[in-house]
C-alpha cells in the first residue's frame, strides 16, 4: 500500500485533532530526543552477551510410577 499526499494530509489532521497545535512542537521533539538517544546508546554499547539469570532453575520433575 502506498502513501499518497491525500493519506498524509489526513493523518496530519487527525493528528492535530487529537493532541491538538500546542502540544505537537513537544511531542516531536519528545520523539526526536528519543531516536537521538537510542543511537546514542546503539554506538556506544559494545555487542556483548546479556548479563546473567539471577533466578535459579527449577527442580526437575519426577515421573510418577
Amino acid at each position: 500500500m502506498e502513501l499518497s499526499p491525500m493519506h498524509l494530509l489526513l493523518i496530519l489532521i487527525i493528528v492535530v485533532v487529537l493532541f491538538g497545535g500546542r502540544r505537537i512542537p513537544e511531542l516531536m521533539r519528545g520523539l526526536g530526543q528519543g531516536i537521538k538517544e537510542f543511537k546514542q546508546g546503539m554506538r556506544d554499547e559494545p555487542s556483548s552477551p546479556p548479563p546473567p539469570s539471577t533466578t535459579t532453575p527449577a527442580p526437575p520433575i519426577e515421573p510418577k510410577k
